[in-house]
C-alpha cells in the first residue's frame, strides 16, 4: 500500500508558478513511476505529466509542455511538479498517482495509487 499526499496548490495569477509536491509513504517508491494528473470542474480527468521510475523518461500533455516540469527525488520518497506561465485554463484539482513498474503512462487505469488531490486556481 501506498500513501500519496499532495500539498503546494493555491491561488495565483496567469503568468505566475506554483510548485507542487507528492509524498510517498513506501520505502520503494524507486520502483513506481508518477504521474501527475487534473481535473477541472464539470470535466473528465486528464494526464498532464508523466515520470519513469529512475527518472530518465518524461511526458507531459501538450498543453503543459514547455510550461510544467515534473521531477522527483527517489531519496525523499518525494515527485514535484513544477508550474511556470499558469493560464486560467490550467485551473483544476491536480492529483499525484503511483504505477508499479518503470514506465509512465497516460492512461488513469495503469495506476495503482492516487493521493487526494489539492486545487490549483488561476486567476485572469
Amino acid at each position: 500500500q501506498v500513501h500519496l499526499v499532495e500539498s503546494g496548490g493555491g491561488l495565483v495569477q496567469a503568468g505566475g508558478s506554483l510548485r507542487l509536491s507528492c509524498a510517498a509513504s513506501t520505502q520503494t517508491f524507486a520502483r513506481y513511476a508518477m504521474g501527475w494528473f487534473r481535473q477541472a470542474a464539470g470535466k473528465e480527468h486528464e494526464f498532464v505529466a508523466g515520470m519513469s521510475w529512475s527518472g530518465v523518461t518524461t511526458t507531459y500533455a501538450d498543453s503543459v509542455k514547455g510550461r510544467f516540469t515534473i521531477s522527483r527525488d527517489n531519496a525523499k520518497n518525494t515527485v514535484l511538479l513544477q508550474m511556470n506561465s499558469l493560464k486560467p485554463e490550467d485551473t483544476a484539482v491536480y492529483y499525484c498517482a503511483a504505477k508499479a513498474g518503470s514506465m509512465g503512462s497516460r492512461r488513469m487505469a495503469d495506476y495503482d495509487y492516487w493521493g487526494q488531490g489539492t486545487q490549483v486556481t488561476v486567476s485572469s
